[in-house]
């Protein structure tokens, strides 16, 4: 589908662009300010931050990373959903991710996280309960793997690995926005489960 057809996607992509560029070039203690924090979040009350940290990133490699997976899967997800449900998807994968991410880490208050991948997990979830069987290409994968196995691999590995220690990426956070994701997606089209078991 036409990103230009996807008017909330593309709006999502130059916003998480613009917000990362600023923070990687201008003003580098912007991520400080506004990065999820357990302290700040929970201690301090700046629930903002939940919000706020999924529209910076550690690095371009991230920032591009995350933005192509919008890009390739925000515009079918918001042509079944239309802008507004597509978007309650987005930001409702945050916000789930937000209150994973303050449970499992309660006890570290100096965890801290950034990073769409929350809000593109919910995306990429909401698109495996539209077309389960849809054959995806992963990078170093050389065959095709159907949405729903994807799906289901996705989240069973960020179970499995949020229980490591020492660890650089925020898993929890994206079984958050992926488990939001097939969530509020059954919620808005119901039709899903049965369709998939009819």
């Amino acid at each position: 589908m036409d990103i230009l057809s996807s008017p909330a996607t593309l709006a999502l992509i130059c916003v998480n662009v613009i917000i990362s560029i600023y923070a990687f070039y201008i003003d580098r203690t912007f991520i400080n300010q506004f990065a999820f924090q357990v302290h700040a979040v929970r201690d301090q009350k700046q629930h903002y931050r939940i919000l706020t940290s999924s529209f910076l990133h550690a690095n371009l490699a991230h920032l591009l990373l995350n933005m192509m997976t919008l890009f390739f899967f925000g515009p079918e997800i918001e042509r079944i959903l239309g802008k507004l449900g597509f978007l309650v998807v987005y930001f409702g994968a945050i916000v789930a991710s937000g209150f994973v991410s303050l449970k499992v880490n309660r006890d570290n208050p100096s965890y801290s996280s950034i990073g769409a991948s929350d809000a593109v997990s919910g995306v990429v979830l909401s698109f495996c309960c539209f077309h389960p069987f849809q054959p995806l290409y992963l990078m170093f994968i050389p065959i095709p793997i159907p949405a729903i196995v994807y799906g289901v691999l996705f989240m069973a590995i960020s179970a499995q690995l949020m229980e490591r220690s020492n660890r650089v990426i925020a898993h929890e956070g994206h079984l958050g926005g992926a488990l939001a994701g097939v969530a509020l997606t059954i919620l808005m089209r119901p039709e899903v489960v049965t369709r998939f078991f009819g």
